[in-house]
């Protein structure tokens, strides 16, 4: 091997190149590579953004259900009686053409009939949704439907039977809504014997 100076120059000079070579080549390779790292973190944060804007969305939606579900539940409980009313006012009309019967014939019939119809009218109207009355008289006494004003002995009812219904209680379904009023029975008078 010959050590020429011009041949080691040479030499020198190819390497240089390249590596020059070598190193243009893999610049770009890294320029890339930062460009689409930069792209993929760009449309990791615009994914997140979009993601974010569909939850604040979602929150929305379901706030607005359920103020809406809030406005429903307030107006059916406002307005739950609304078809018992619209009876019990057909009811009150036919009171009043009652009392106007009775004032432009007093000793007629027509008040009383037409009272007993409101009646009928009411009780029927109660029932139609549920109400309905708690049959007590010559029941056992029960503390959950009668509450007791007083007990009485009785011919006619054995002890601890309700004897007499001072005012009548009523039961929503199956909820008492105010019980009866009663005299119950101690048995029949020992001091008669």
């Amino acid at each position: 091997m010959s050590t020429d100076p011009e041949n080691q120059n040479e030499h020198q000079n190819e390497s240089q190149a390249g590596e020059a070579g070598a190193n243009q080549s893999s610049e770009p390779t890294t320029d890339s590579a930062a460009n689409s790292g930069e792209t993929s973190v760009e449309n990791l944060q615009a994914q997140l953004a979009d993601a974010e804007k569909r939850v604040l969305l979602a929150h929305a939606d379901l706030e607005n259900f359920r103020r809406r579900n809030r406005r429903e539940m307030q107006d059916q409980m406002r307005y739950a009686s609304l078809t018992l009313m619209t009876e019990i006012l057909e009811s009150v009309d036919n009171l009043q053409r009652a009392i106007e019967a009775y004032e432009t014939e007093p000793n007629g019939d027509g008040l009383v009939e037409g009272v007993k119809l409101v009646s009928q009218q009411i009780a029927a109207s109660l029932e139609n949704h549920g109400c309905k009355k708690i049959n007590a008289v010559g029941q056992p006494f029960d503390p959950n439907l009668h509450q007791a004003i007083q007990m009485q002995p009785s011919a006619e009812h054995a002890a601890n039977l309700v004897a007499a219904d001072l005012r009548p209680g009523f039961q929503l379904h199956e909820r008492v809504i105010r019980p009866s009023q009663v005299f119950v029975s101690t048995g029949p008078d020992s001091a008669k014997n």
